[in-house]
């Protein structure tokens, strides 16, 4: 997984090289002004009649691939970190729980002497006892 996010990772390098080239070699239109760089005719400027040549149209292409490889990667790499983590959280835990067993065991005494429970008949013919002078 991770190798498939450093592929995307270097073509994602690689369209903003090319996106910053095609912007650079672009030429302003004839009635671009400081209107146009305070957001005047943006929706003219970006999504025209139509009318554009080879270069506007290979930086739109770039910049919806732009997108799209920056979406999947962000999206690829969030599911292997989250993988990760999933599997050092659950190493964790095992390791925890190894140590809480050999504390339990190292914290019994060495020899015990095993109680021989009661019978039940004599648990059930014990009464209590009362004293007359309580009474």
């Amino acid at each position: 997984m991770s190798f498939i996010v450093g592929i995307l990772t270097f073509a994602l390098v690689i369209n903003c090289l090319l996106l910053i080239l095609l912007v650079l070699i672009q030429l302003p239109k004839k009635d671009a002004g400081a209107g146009m760089a305070f957001g005047a005719g943006a929706a003219d400027a970006l999504f025209g009649a139509g009318s554009g040549n080879v270069l506007t149209k290979v930086t739109k292409y770039a910049t919806i691939i732009f997108v799209g490889v920056a979406l999947l990667t962000g999206w690829l790499q969030q599911k292997n970190f989250a993988a990760s983590q999933g599997t050092a959280k659950s190493d964790e835990l095992l390791k925890s729980i190894a140590q809480a067993q050999q504390q339990s065991m190292s914290a019994k005494p060495a020899t015990t002497t095993p109680v021989a429970p009661k019978p039940v008949t004599t648990l059930l013919s014990t009464q209590p006892t009362t004293n007359a002078a309580t009474k």
